[in-house]
């Protein structure tokens, strides 16, 4: 029986989206799965309760404390040692549960994934990914958006490693088509840190450990035809996905309706895996809807029955 953790407590609107959001998942899952709540036990019975739900696929832990968005990351996960995030991890880290997901607090999460699960041997950097839409309906990985503002060449590299298992593992995508952003698609084009991960990423392609297609600009991101995954540094990437969400918005207030941005509602995304350390974790936007928090736990599901976590740590020992 899979075990999904959830931070009931994380997020602008939780409990109650959070809540709400594991009934809508706990339809949707598969009849292997269940989720654990974590967090304030009689708030959580409440919200089941006028959900008229029933609770054959979820479980609760109780905890009294919560990481609020303006706490001190790491300082908040050693004193509020029964808060849902450091509780969620315990489990996670234990074996009690199989993966974790949060629209808490991003910096906890980070600290948790950090020590608690610790990285995978071998990974330099953990990265966090997201999944964004193509004009062809294919999806595109990129990595990283926003943990590692500053990446050297190596580190990148290596994501271009971890983004092709998970392209390939969880979405499905065989031999995926890695391609590094940069601003121009010969290979001396960009900076010195571009020039020189292309160098490293070239390498890894010829040793077969992925599938290395050189550049790829930032116009053709969104369409397909390069790249499967799409490798930047955070700066890069959490630029990139901000204009992303900032551009469905305005879609959405001119009227703009098409299948493509659609398919930019962070809500039907649901959260950014955090990619490279030792157990699927899962981080939502702080402003989850009951959908985007359905769409979290899933996703979290998929990681684990793909065998994510194994795969990469199967690739690193090589």
């Amino acid at each position: 029986m899979l075990k999904i953790g959830l931070d009931a407590m994380g997020g602008d609107f939780a409990p109650e989206a959070a809540v709400k959001g594991a009934v809508m998942a706990a339809n949707e899952l598969g009849s292997d799965s269940r989720i654990v709540l974590f967090g304030d036990e009689g708030r959580i019975r409440e919200l089941l309760a006028a959900e008229n739900c029933n609770t054959d696929k979820l479980d609760i832990v109780a905890t009294t404390e919560v990481i609020e968005m303006g706490d001190h990351p790491a300082k908040a996960f050693q004193q509020k040692s029964n808060s849902s995030i450091t509780v969620g991890f315990g489990y996670l880290a234990k074996g009690a549960i199989d993966g974790f997901a949060s629209a808490g607090s991003t910096g906890a999460m980070m600290v948790g994934s950090m020590y608690a699960v610790k990285p995978i041997e071998g990974v330099i950097r953990p990265t966090i990914s997201t999944v964004v839409p193509t004009v062809v309906g294919t999806p595109v990985v990129l990595l990283d958006v926003g943990l590692n503002v500053d990446c050297k060449p190596e580190v990148l590299c290596q994501y271009g490693l971890i983004g092709s298992i998970y392209a390939e593992s969880v979405l499905g995508i065989e031999h995926p088509r890695v391609a590094l952003l940069n601003i121009g698609e010969e290979e001396t084009k960009g900076n010195a840190q571009a020039k020189a991960t292309y160098e490293l990423m070239k390498a890894e392609g010829e040793k077969g450990r992925f599938n290395f297609v050189g550049n790829v600009e930032a116009s053709y991101v969104f369409t397909g035809k390069i790249a499967d995954v799409v490798v930047c540094d955070g700066f890069v990437g959490n630029t990139i996905l901000k204009m992303v969400e900032g551009l469905y918005q305005i879609n959405v207030r001119t009227g703009v309706e098409s299948r493509f941005w659609s398919a930019m509602n962070y809500e039907n995304v649901g959260g950014t895996p955090v990619l490279g350390v030792n157990a699927p974790v899962t981080i939502g936007h702080g402003k989850s809807t009951p959908l985007a928090i359905k769409n979290m736990v899933l996703s979290t599901e998929r990681a684990i029955k793909a065998r994510l976590t194994q795969r990469l740590q199967e690739a690193f020992k090589a």
